[in-house]
């Protein structure tokens, strides 16, 4: 039988066992001498919480925490009766086909208020449930390829992901486009490593991921979703990208390719922008309308035009250049049998010179050293000074303008190639996907509004 109360310990437990309490009921706590009295749903908790508190979900939607004390009392009001509306719904199959591939995340998760839990979910049914309006937009097909927290994403996540993704492509021409629902804080690793492996496809390839759980107020999952959808639908390219919030506020989504974007903010909604790069497109999902606000894009190709090359090397590594950065890095590094080192350097693609010795080692040993900037936004130019003029000469590989992240990327990717440090440093300074923008312009650093 399963726990019915998950999360719960000591006197607090014994409290809620001895009223007969169970996760999903209504209770009502009596702060004796506090004058408070608070009601709500019994929810789970995580069982690294303070063991002296009992989580309540309030009539308004929100989540909170209650310090129990041995004098405050419990009443258990009664199970919360939840009505369900069994709905037929019926998706249109002549409407675009849009594949949905589920890796884990906040997005990729229901509410359930009978045991207060949080549960995968991409089932049409769900969906069509909290966003009826997709019902006149697309035919979803959806799949759960994994179900994991985005920190624990690996390259191998990447290849797997990557070989499903073409898979569906390839044999499914009636698929007009590609939804992943992500977590959102290795997003955008993900989305520029598929940029790699699967180059002009026919259907874009639209990242998702949501900030706010499905069980809150201020969720941005359907609005997020909604928008990933009409991407999927009506964009022109055939590119990686990351759709998400443009504001705090429910105003439009943004879509930026997914080689130049970062989540620039830990809990904002309008969490990611696009580095170096404009957005592709605005996205209103009340209106179901998509605007292109950058004509530098891959347009759609066919399936015979796809390029795919889905493996990743896990033995890359990168370094952040600091004041007093330990040289005894880089040679671990080498010692240790790393294939690839990126550097993430200051200003225009500078590290200390008592690092020199160790990045010389690591290139004669045939392990490839790529500079990026850890400035983020601007490229680098290791011609100015004389420190990246002599790292130059050593044969570190400049890293342009992309994101340190992306380059890290890139080099997993063409390290499965080739190991020959001519051709690994003539791949690093090719545009395979725009991940290097040629041409910076002064609405690029940084422009929040792109109406």
């Amino acid at each position: 039988m399963s726990d019915p109360l998950p999360g719960y310990s000591g006197f607090v437990r014994d409290l809620l066992e001895r009223k007969g309490a169970r996760i999903g009921c209504r209770i009502r706590i009596v702060r004796k001498g506090l004058n408070e009295v608070i009601e709500g749903i019994l929810m789970p908790k995580h069982m690294f919480s303070d063991p002296n508190t009992i989580v309540v979900k309030l009539d308004n939607g929100y989540n909170i925490g209650v310090k129990i004390r041995e004098q405050d009392d419990i009443e258990v009001l009664g199970e919360v009766k939840v009505e369900r509306i069994e709905r037929a719904w019926h998706m249109d199959r002549s409407l675009p086909k849009v594949k949905v591939i589920g890796t884990g995340g906040t997005i990729a998760s229901k509410v359930e208020y009978e045991t207060g839990a949080v549960r995968p979910s991409l089932e049409p049914s769900d969906l069509l449930e909290l966003m009826p309006e997709l019902t006149s937009l697309a035919f979803l097909d959806t799949e759960v390829l994994f179900n994991i927290l985005s920190e624990n994403m690996t390259p191998r996540h990447w290849e797997i992901l990557a070989e499903r993704i073409a898979k569906v492509i390839s044999e499914d021409r009636d698929v007009k486009g590609i939804v992943v629902a992500h977590g959102t804080d290795t997003m955008s690793y993900t989305a520029a490593a598929i940029a790699f492996a699967i180059q002009r496809p026919p259907t874009p390839i639209v990242f998702v991921g949501a900030q706010r759980s499905s069980d809150r107020p201020s969720t941005d999952a359907i609005y997020n979703f909604i928008s990933a959808v009409i991407t999927a639908v009506k964009a022109p390219f055939g590119e990686s990208v990351v759709c998400m919030h443009a504001t705090s506020s429910d105003k439009y989504n943004l879509v930026h390719r997914g080689v130049k974007v970062r989540k620039m903010h830990s809990s904002r909604r309008d969490a990611f922008q696009s580095i170096n790069d404009r957005p592709l497109a605005i996205v209103d999902p009340e209106k179901f309308e998509l605007k292109i606000i950058n004509d530098r894009y891959t347009p759609r190709g066919d399936v015979d035009s796809m390029k795919i090359w889905t493996k990743f090397d896990d033995r890359v590594a990168i370094v952040k250049a600091y004041p007093g950065f330990q040289a005894e890095i880089i040679d671990m590094l080498v010692d240790k049998g790393f294939h690839g080192i990126v550097i993430e350097g200051t200003g225009l693609g500078h590290i200390g010179e008592y690092a020199f010795k160790a990045i010389e080692r690591a290139l004669q040993q045939g392990i490839p050293v790529v500079m990026t900037t850890q400035t983020l936004f601007g490229r680098i130019n290791m011609n100015v000074y004389a420190t990246g003029r002599k790292l130059l000469a050593m044969g570190v590989i400049p890293g342009e303008d992309m994101l340190p992240e992306v380059a890290y990327v890139k080099l997993c990717w063409i390290l499965t190639q080739t190991r020959d440090l001519k051709e690994v440093r003539r791949m690093m300074l090719t545009n395979y996907v725009h991940e290097i923008n040629p041409i910076h312009t002064y609405d690029l650093y940084p422009r929040w509004e792109y109406l």
